[in-house]
């Protein structure tokens, strides 16, 4: 009788709990209402898994402070994984995390990269980060910035 008591309970508590939709969409439905902590819970899952979206967004809520305490180290770590992956709009943001110094060491070269990359691949401000971070560099530290943009292109091509 004990044992056929803890199957129910445990049934019962199945079925009483939040499910967790695995699909980006839901997280984008959850934040759009303003349900942080279901956004999170998915596009960490997604994110771990290896999804490009859910990790610009998750680098997103950590830049943020979107459910979640602001956490620009964290935000980077998510951005360079989506950027890692393709994802224009995550480089443009790792860019203005260096150029502010927040998670990561400031660093105009590492910033001018990242924007250089982004602004090639469609990000609508990067051009913008662009031409603002490289009016402040000097010749020598624009050359760096752009060989390393070219070596992450050569290194990631797909």
């Amino acid at each position: 009788m004990k044992f056929l008591l803890s199957v129910l309970v445990v049934w019962v508590s199945l079925l009483s709990a939040p499910a967790i939709a695995q699909d980006f969409d839901s997280g984008l439905a959850a934040a759009e209402r303003g349900d942080y902590e279901t956004a999170l819970k998915v596009w960490r899952v997604l994110a771990k898994k290896g999804d490009s979206e859910a990790q610009y967004y998750l680098g997103s809520m950590y830049d943020r402070g979107l459910g979640i305490q602001q956490n620009y180290a964290e935000a980077a770590k998510w951005y360079l994984r989506a950027a890692q992956r393709g994802d224009a709009d995550a480089k443009n943001n790792l860019g203005a995390l260096y150029i502010n110094g927040n998670g990561v060491p400031q660093d105009y070269v590492q910033a001018l990269m990242w924007f250089l990359l982004a602004a090639t691949e469609g990000s609508p401000s990067a051009a913008e980060n662009r031409d603002f971070t490289a009016k402040q560099m000097t010749p020598d530290d624009l050359a760096k910035a752009e060989k390393l943009a070219e070596q992450w292109r050569k290194k990631h091509r797909r």
